[in-house]
């Protein structure tokens, strides 16, 4: 059975048999039964302010997935993913993505007051503050209402009409996510009004310049693929084959 470390937009940890194309952590969330990892079950959402998505590969490092009294390793299908679920890059093995991000952040979100060097932890408390609502077993993910005109590509939203589905706004249409890959393009009205999953300031940072990465399966013609793939960073864990 696969280990409960798939992320969704909605930042929901699910256990699913696809693999995704990026790694993060929210500290340690699990907890071995028994003593075996193999056993390990999420028993929190998260343990930290800072939400990171990691490359795969990483100076060769490899890691058991899910070992007692270490982070939790989570999935996520691809940037886009991990940005709805509220993740940000890492500053280590993805640490020109960071740089991009934080720049990039800092330039579309002048009303946090936070200077032009402010340390990391200053905007994973702004974040943390726009992904989550509540305290304990209530919290949920904090979401904002949003035209589509105004949103730029890169961003995951759900429709008003049932089920809710998270959609990639992405070249002028929008894409139905899953776990496996993106669905084909959907026609988008400019003036619908959406929920918006990837948290206001991540917005903000996509709309100042910071272009995330996609799963390639993300059409942008009939019969052509998105040319914006996941990263390959010199840069992240080797857990390719690891459930």
């Amino acid at each position: 059975m696969p280990r409960q470390n798939r992320v969704d937009p909605f930042g929901e940890i699910a256990s699913v048999p696809e693999r995704g194309t990026l790694m993060g952590n929210r500290g340690i969330l699990h907890a071995a039964e028994s003593g075996h990892a193999a056993a390990s079950r999420i028993v929190r959402r998260w343990a930290t302010r800072a939400w990171i998505a990691c490359g795969l590969q990483f100076k060769g490092r490899h890691r058991a997935v899910m070992s007692p009294n270490s982070y939790t390793e989570l999935f996520f299908l691809d940037e886009a993913t991990s940005l709805a679920a509220g993740h940000r890059p890492c500053a280590e093995c993805r640490r020109a993505d960071f740089l991009r991000f934080r720049a990039a952040w800092l330039a579309g979100n002048p009303g946090h007051g936070l200077g032009a060097a402010p340390r990391i932890g200053e905007i994973d408390r702004v974040l943390h503050a726009e992904r989550v609502e509540g305290v304990g077993r209530a919290a949920r993910k904090r979401t904002h209402r949003a035209p589509l005109s105004g949103l730029p590509d890169g961003a995951m939203v759900v429709r008003d009409a049932a089920p809710a589905v998270p959609l990639l706004h992405w070249s002028g249409a929008l894409h139905a996510w899953s776990f496996g890959g993106y669905g084909p393009s959907l026609a988008l009205s400019p003036d619908e009004a959406v929920t918006v999953l990837t948290p206001p300031s991540t917005v903000a940072a996509i709309r100042a310049g910071y272009v995330p990465s996609v799963h390639p399966s993300i059409r942008v013609g009939p019969n052509a693929h998105s040319p914006v793939a996941a990263p390959t960073q010199p840069g992240s864990r080797d857990r390719r084959g690891m459930s």
